[in-house]
């Protein structure tokens, strides 16, 4: 039995990890948070790696707070670069396969076509700027890496736009959101089983590298909040505005559709339309 090491095991991928643990009872999965396995800790890092037999490490672990990272550029960079290569250096030297999620915000272009992987990259944010060098520094010290550069990610558990949408919904009359960025909502349960299914194939090198992945579709924040409401029917009017209305400590991608077709050809799975996903989510969220 193949043992899954999972850090960040308490955010929003890492908890649809948890929740697939069944559906993939053939793997063995040590989840960890930050009491268990400090990833900032490089010593600590190797004894545990030392400590437990591992085939595959996941990182779920990211500096996510956007706007925050502006003002505490050292621990995003800590957490969304330094603590990336500490953990991809212990998997080379333990032939660890290591699974990386990484975002559209590496990107920020102004095309308006899907982004391929090797489109260039251009941050315009501490957070992009950070998740961005964590990528390299895993490609960079383990050959063995898949890195998913996602987008929009959203889940039934933690912090997300989903979230927030509902409980400001059910408290307002109105809600203003931007219109004028474009891009693919994605499920966080959509993430972990894609993760878990490629694991397999693997043994290939041909498969290491970087990938996208994210629902299929096209959406803006305005409609996606739109649907949202439509779904669970919340009595709550939204009304679209432009980006320099609501102006945020740290510049978002104004278009991050992702291609996928790298993804689907290396992996041959099947990618689930954005809407299907939210309906899916919402639903889950009544049980």
């Amino acid at each position: 039995m193949k043992t899954i090491l999972v850090t960040g095991a308490n955010g929003q991928v890492g908890s649809e990890l948890k929740a697939l643990t069944e559906d993939f009872s053939k793997y063995r999965f040590i989840f960890t948070g930050r009491e268990e396995l400090d990833i900032c800790n490089p010593t600590g890092i190797m004894a545990f790696f030392n400590e437990n037999s591992i085939d595959y490490c996941i990182n779920c672990a990211a500096y996510t707070a956007v706007d925050k990272a502006e003002s505490e550029q050292e621990i995003a960079y800590l957490i969304n670069a330094k603590a990336v290569a500490y953990l991809a250096k212990a998997c080379y030297q333990h032939q660890v396969k290591f699974l990386h999620l990484s975002t559209d915000y590496v990107y920020h272009g102004s095309q308006n076509r899907p982004l391929k992987e090797g489109d260039p990259t251009a941050p315009q944010s501490v957070y992009a700027a950070t998740k961005l060098l964590g990528d390299r520094m895993a490609l960079g010290a383990n050959p063995a890496t898949v890195i998913l550069r996602t987008s929009w990610v959203y889940s039934r558990f933690g912090h997300n736009f989903v979230k927030t949408m509902l409980r400001l919904g059910a408290s307002r009359a109105s809600l203003n959101v931007v219109f004028d960025q474009i891009g693919t909502p994605t499920n966080a349960a959509d993430i972990a089983f894609a993760m878990l299914s490629l694991l397999p194939q693997l043994h290939k090198k041909e498969k290491f590298g970087i990938y996208h992945y994210s629902n299929e579709g096209v959406t803006s924040w305005y409609d996606f909040a739109k649907a949202i409401f439509d779904i669970r029917k919340v009595d709550c009017q939204v009304f679209p505005i432009e980006s320099k209305d609501y102006p945020t400590p740290a510049a978002r991608p104004s278009f991050s559709v992702l291609d996928k077709g790298k993804f689907k050809a290396a992996f041959g799975q099947n990618i689930p339309h954005w809407r299907d996903s939210l309906v899916k989510c919402l639903t889950g969220m009544d049980d």
